[in-house]
């Protein structure tokens, strides 16, 4: 199960009241107070780990508490602080405040982590209080509460580049021959249920992370489809690889496919619609590939379209190559 957004709410612990307690020992007339003070209440921590791959855990727990602090006790014994309780993320996973809508942090790296939730301080013993004009205070402090948030946990793929286009338009067949990745494969539009990553080898120096994106259709941008939900995924990409396919199966123009899907990264975010481009017309095996590449061509005014066949290999190697030069630039490797 893929989960990729989720809402919870973190409760961190109370801290222990302090302790109100004085000596009596045996030969210790004027033994004085000694109540000692409150443990502290347990924090919430969130940590980016390498392997957690979803937030599947938090779609069944939506309440996450950490411990209290114990209370003070007499002989100036301060209670025991709650634990902390530190919660996986997968990198690249991006924390919100819910109530007011900023983004807390943003987990990129495997070990970047942030307290989200502060446990409560432990309260003070009358210890605290002894003074030379008070001599037996019976004042002491209960311990303060715990921070209490409701967080969106957002998770956004971390892949050097993006394969976007229409349903069918042979994207999980391109990233099963790019790279060992095996997503679903069918003769259906949205077999891709969640975005698939697979590591693309170059040579020996050099490799990147692809990343199927699932689900984009007309009107992905205001919520049809699945691509509202997965275009998030790219936003960390630094660059977007267009596949055109030149036979679609419901006959529609292949030119108006692709300036659809451009259309529905322009209404997400310009920025993301300004990223560098590579497009390819796939399925070159098919009798029409040529002619859509020619049209293609002429339409966009580029003369960098590659025509390639995940089922033959055509134009693979150039693609791929034509990938990690533009990797290489500073402009897109900073990203």
């Amino acid at each position: 199960m893929f989960v990729d957004r989720v809402e919870i709410e973190v409760i961190a612990g109370r801290g222990g009241d302090g302790c109100m307690a004085f000596r009596r020992e045996k030969h210790v007339p004027r033994g004085g107070p000694c109540g000692g003070d409150g443990g502290d209440g347990g924090s919430i921590i969130i940590r980016a780990k390498s392997g957690v791959n979803s937030l599947v855990s938090f779609a069944h727990q939506r309440h996450w508490r950490a411990d209290h602090g114990s209370p003070g006790t007499g002989s100036d014994c301060h209670g025991r602080s709650g634990r902390d309780l530190t919660l996986d993320v997968p990198p690249g996973t991006v924390i919100i405040d819910k109530e007011v809508g900023f983004e807390i942090r943003d987990l990129v790296n495997d070990g970047d982590q942030i307290v989200v939730a502060r446990g409560g301080k432990g309260g003070w013993g009358n210890t605290h209080f002894k003074s030379s004009t008070n001599q037996a205070p019976r004042e002491t402090t209960p311990g303060g509460a715990g921070e209490t948030r409701r967080l969106i946990l957002e998770l956004k793929s971390i892949a050097d580049v993006g394969l976007i286009g229409l349903p069918n338009a042979g994207k999980s067949t391109m990233l099963s021959r790019l790279s060992r990745a095996r997503p679903e494969i069918a003769d259906y539009p949205f077999t891709t249920k969640f975005p698939n990553l697979g590591m693309v080898s170059v040579d020996v120096d050099r490799s990147f992370v692809l990343a199927d994106i699932p689900g984009l259709i007309e009107g992905a941008a205001e919520g049809h489809g699945l691509g509202h939900d997965f275009l998030r995924h790219i936003m960390r990409a630094g660059i977007l690889v267009h596949l055109v396919e030149p036979m679609p199966m419901d006959e529609s123009d292949p030119i108006e496919n692709y300036r659809t899907i451009r259309h529905e990264l322009e209404q997400y975010s310009t920025e993301l619609a300004q990223r560098p481009e590579v497009i390819a017309v796939t399925k070159a095996e098919l009798p029409g590939a040529s002619d859509v590449h020619q049209r293609l061509t002429q339409e966009v005014g580029r003369n960098d379209i590659h025509l390639v066949s995940a089922v033959t290999g055509a134009g693979l190697n150039q693609l791929v190559r034509h990938i990690a030069d533009l990797l290489a630039k500073p402009s897109v490797a900073s990203r």
